[in-house]
């Protein structure tokens, strides 16, 4: 690798670091830290964070408070209200088209897992476990509606607003304690789909992401 490609990549490196801590709350919102904080918690050099930063500024992970350093984003109402409608536009969308184009065996698996998990949670099994397991299969099914898109401006814009929607979920709303309750708008939307009615999924998806909002909102 060249030095230029040897520099691009320490910077991709860079980002996705503090991404990871950022989401694992080794940093949490609105906290100051510098940059040698950055350089301790990655294990990079200084120059990759430093060339690191403009990205994560433009993105609205971190800003540059004067006198006083970086400041890695905090959750506010206006960060809960505008990656919310983000999302909805975009899932909206996507999620027509992955109604239409989805196939049999794909949309049997979401439904299988999203059962599974349900059933697990009305027979009372609930445990750490499960959460994350719903989660994950949770934040599974989202991505899938929009990387049936096939559009990597989208995809890319959309996974910058997925670690927003992260930490809102982390100092907001918690999936623990909401399992059913989740996976049973899931599978609302699952089983129009499979059902392939366009208008009925983007409602039941446009009233999932209004309840998650609403109940971020009420914190």
């Amino acid at each position: 690798m060249d030095e230029t490609g040897e520099q691009t990549s320490l910077r991709e490196r860079a980002y996705e670091s503090f991404t990871q801590h950022l989401l694992l709350r080794d940093v949490r919102p609105g906290q100051f830290i510098s940059q040698r904080r950055l350089v301790e918690l990655t294990g990079l050099p200084l120059g990759a964070i430093r060339e690191a930063i403009p990205r994560l500024e433009a993105d609205g992970l971190i800003k540059t408070v004067p006198q006083r350093g970086l400041q890695v984003a905090h959750i506010d109402l206006n960060l809960i209200r505008e990656a919310f409608q983000f999302r909805m536009f975009l899932e909206k969308e996507a999620l027509a088209l992955f109604t239409l184009s989805v196939s049999d065996e794909e949309i049997a698996k979401l439904l299988k897992d999203h059962r599974d998990i349900a059933e697990a949670a009305a027979s009372g099994k609930v445990s750490p476990e499960l959460d994350e397991h719903a989660q994950a299969v949770d934040w599974g099914m989202h991505d899938a509606f929009i990387d049936r898109l096939g559009n990597s401006i989208i995809s890319n814009a959309y996974r910058v607003n997925s670690i927003k929607m992260r930490l809102i979920n982390q100092e907001r709303f918690r999936i623990a304690g909401h399992v059913a309750s989740v996976m049973k708008e899931h599978l609302a939307i699952l089983e129009a789909v499979e059902r392939r009615s366009v208008e009925e999924a983007v409602e039941r998806l446009s009233a999932h992401i209004r309840n998650a909002r609403d109940r971020a909102l009420a914190v």
